[in-house]
């Protein structure tokens, strides 16, 4: 494995021990993510990270910073499930991030997260 598939793994497994803290009912953007792990301008690699996250992740949790939701097909489903959590909805679809955005590093525990680099 090369030295920079090596770091994006670590990366990735970060980004998955954030995803993993996501309360129900509330999501998180890309670079809301990649602030937390010390990386502010890292939201492309916390999407590529996404795009091939584990199953059992609650990846509907992430969308980008204004509300917007992505997923392309499945977008509609992120969607579906964020209604299902209770997750309130500005009038053109967007995320209300006003109301459902987790503030700061609110019930993240980013010492636990920056520790999953080093033990995968």
């Amino acid at each position: 494995m090369s030295r920079q598939s090596a770091q994006m793994n670590s990366f990735f497994r970060q980004v998955y021990a954030v995803v993993e803290q996501i309360p129900h009912g509330k999501v998180m953007s890309y670079g809301h993510i990649a602030h937390i792990l010390g990386s502010p301008r890292a939201a492309r690699q916390v999407g590529w990270a996404m795009r091939c996250c584990p199953e059992n992740l609650p990846w509907q949790r992430v969308v980008m910073a204004d509300g917007t939701i992505t997923g392309g097909v499945y977008a509609d489903i992120r969607k579906a499930l964020l209604e299902a959590e209770g997750v309130a909805f500005l009038p053109d679809g967007r995320v209300d991030m006003t109301i459902c955005c987790v503030k700061g590093s609110e019930g993240i525990d980013a010492s636990a997260c920056l520790r999953h680099s080093a033990n995968p």
